[in-house]
């Protein structure tokens, strides 16, 4: 496994792992499972391990972010620490149950806030830093500049390396830049989702800013391995694209498939490839964290590192964004995302 510099002079595999994927938001899983599949991606040299405080199930009686796929990867951690660039994230508050948005607040980014979410990392994961922090939603009401000063502090105390945010728009991203460096932006990018590169891609190349998409295979719609019974249970299937459209975004689907029988490659690969190409496209370097409870989709995964597509197989996918029908964002809230609030 090749490695890839980020932004800040931090450096990575080429390819990470979506800790999410780990829980139960797409399906079941176990703890003994979703610790083998770490170590074997480990194994592998997928070493950039992404996390977040708010991801995993809650244990009883929580209020605040789950916290339990952060204990889980702390596991990993415990035995193989100096091997794993570590991402963890906070910033959603994660509260059970129906949000009273005039009580508590879905997303915080205030100092104090920021203090306290990092020393609850710290503590779940068993570790003394953080390689790569990042904000994971912005707090509209808290200027961005004062939620990066307290990341800051975090760096500053030795308890944070390098500094992120997931999902800001190109003035979002500038504006922290101003106080302290970013390493790298983590946003939604694949074939089916390419808003952030009219603005927030362009301002990463600009500043020297690296980009982690998440969901490039499009929440593994673009594997072709899924069916709609399958997603029709889990979070996908509320969704526009999943849901309504799922017939409709087969067309979509159908030009991977074709490039990757062209190629002798799974679908995964050529659109993890994809990626990488985009990223030379763009200027920025470009180092995608997919997902899998699978340690044989992991293998397949990190093949798409050294899968060089050609410029015929570019035009193709380069095409399938314009025949996928709904949006990307999966809450109702368009300012969720970056494009949202645009």
């Amino acid at each position: 496994m090749r490695t890839i510099e980020l932004g800040d002079g931090l450096r990575t595999s080429a390819l990470g792992f979506g800790g999410m994927a780990l829980t139960h938001v797409y399906g079941g899983t176990d703890d003994a499972s979703a610790l083998a599949v770490l170590n074997a991606a480990v194994d592998e040299g997928i070493t950039f391990i992404d996390t977040a405080d708010v991801y995993g199930t809650p244990p009883a009686g929580a209020t605040g972010p789950a916290g339990t796929n952060e204990e889980l990867v702390g596991r990993l951690l415990a035995d193989r620490r100096d091997e794993v660039t570590l991402a963890t994230k906070f910033g959603i508050t994660g509260r059970i149950g129906p949000v009273d948005h005039t009580e508590t607040k879905r997303t915080r980014g205030d100092a104090e806030y920021v203090r306290e979410a990092c020393e609850a990392s710290l503590r779940r994961l068993g570790v003394d830093v953080i390689d790569l922090w990042y904000m994971h939603r912005r707090d509209p009401d808290v200027p961005i500049e004062e939620t990066v000063g307290a990341m800051a502090e975090m760096v500053a105390a030795g308890k944070v390396r390098h500094l992120g945010l997931s999902e800001v728009t190109a003035g979002e991203l500038r504006a922290a830049q101003s106080v302290h460096p970013i390493a790298a932006v983590q946003s939604e990018w694949s074939l089916w989702s390419r808003d952030v590169e009219k603005h927030v891609v362009p301002a990463c190349a600009e500043l020297g800013v690296g980009f982690v998409p998440y969901s490039p295979l499009g929440r593994g719609f673009l594997t072709g391995t899924l069916s709609r019974d399958q997603v029709a249970t889990d979070m996908r299937g509320a969704t526009t694209r999943f849901g309504e459209n799922w017939d409709a975004n087969q067309r979509a689907l159908a030009v991977v498939s074709d490039v990757a029988a062209r190629f002798g490659a799974t679908n995964a690969q050529v659109a993890l490839a994809w990626l990488y190409a985009a990223g030379r496209r763009a200027g920025l370097p470009v180092v995608p964290i997919p997902g899998t409870r699978s340690t044989s989709r992991l293998f397949e995964n990190a093949g798409a590192v050294e899968l060089n597509l050609d410029d015929a197989a570019i035009t193709a996918l380069d095409a399938v964004s314009d025949l996928v029908v709904g949006g990307r964002n999966i809450v109702a809230d368009p300012a969720w995302i970056s494009s949202g609030r645009e």
